[in-house]
């Protein structure tokens, strides 16, 4: 028991706002590209590969995570009692927990046709090694923002077998989504990271973040309209956009307080919810087309 909950410490299983926001964009694409007026069966069948396949690459993710920054997080008083940091898992067991999980994630995988099995392995790179990062860049988050709504892309080819421009669209205004929410999560550790000098968006915009989160989550919402006009969206679409504003512009931006660690993890936490809203969305343009 002792080591089972060492290990759902290491993966944050108990903290499932990580795999919930690399499953979210998974979904957006899916629904997209999904045609509701045939069987429901298979939406809900590739639902649920992407859930599983997020819950295992984000997990392997956080231990490949802790392995990299083992050293910055003894540092850090949020993370210096992590499994790893701690000495409480070696290395040697973490990476077995790695190789373990990515072979589950693989299982998952095959499901898929080839195109999607193709551009999914083309992304591990991506994926083991932005913890590197944070050690050249101010950009982190930008990076981050590149891997974790690639499966944006996998959700669409996943049914249309081709990759289309209106993927690509959304997929670069998630960036910037992703971009936005994980700079309100790097305002938690700021005074600790520029200590011990790793570097990040949060350090970089730190005079007017407000700023720099407005114009983030503007590009994702237009990025939204765009695709609601290249697929031919009903009217409700746009205006249940305006929830999507609400939330972004007044509960995140206007709310946000990045002299408050409390406060910025409540606000990074509520995107789990956003990402609903925009599922809601789309759905709506789909299903009212």
């Amino acid at each position: 028991m002792k080591q089972l909950n060492l290990f759902i410490e290491l993966t944050r299983l108990k903290k499932p706002i990580g795999f919930m926001l690399l499953f979210w964009p998974c979904v957006w694409g899916l629904t997209l590209a999904y045609d509701f007026s045939n069987n429901l069966n298979n939406y809900f069948f590739y639902l649920t590969l992407f859930f599983l396949g997020s819950v295992f690459m984000r997990s392997a993710g956080c231990i490949v995570n802790d392995i990299a920054d083992k050293e910055f997080d003894k540092k850090v008083l949020r993370t210096k009692q992590r499994p790893i940091a701690s000495g409480k898992i070696s290395i040697n067991l973490g990476l077995a927990y790695v190789v373990f999980l990515c072979l589950f994630a693989l299982l998952v995988l095959l499901n898929f046709n080839s195109l999607t099995i193709i551009l999914a392995l083309g992304s591990m790179p991506l994926a083991f090694s932005y913890p590197l990062m944070k050690r050249y860049t101010y950009w982190p988050q930008l990076f981050l923002g590149i891997t974790f709504n690639y499966g944006l892309i996998l959700g669409w080819v996943c049914i249309k077998n081709q990759i289309d421009i209106i993927p690509i669209i959304l997929y670069l205004g998630a960036i910037f989504w992703t971009l936005g929410f994980d700079t309100i999560y790097g305002f938690q550790d700021i005074k600790d990271d520029e200590i011990i000098g790793i570097k990040s968006t949060s350090i970089k915009f730190k005079r007017n973040p407000k700023l720099f989160l407005l114009i983030c989550y503007l590009l994702f919402i237009i990025s939204l309209f765009v695709v609601g006009l290249f697929m031919n969206f009903n009217y409700m679409f746009y205006f249940f956009m305006i929830i999507l504003m609400l939330h972004l512009f007044f509960y995140q931006i206007y709310r946000f307080n990045h002299k408050d660690s409390k406060n910025c993890f409540k606000i990074f936490k509520s995107n789990n919810f956003f990402g609903l809203l925009v599922l809601i969305n789309l759905l709506i343009g789909k299903i009212l087309l």
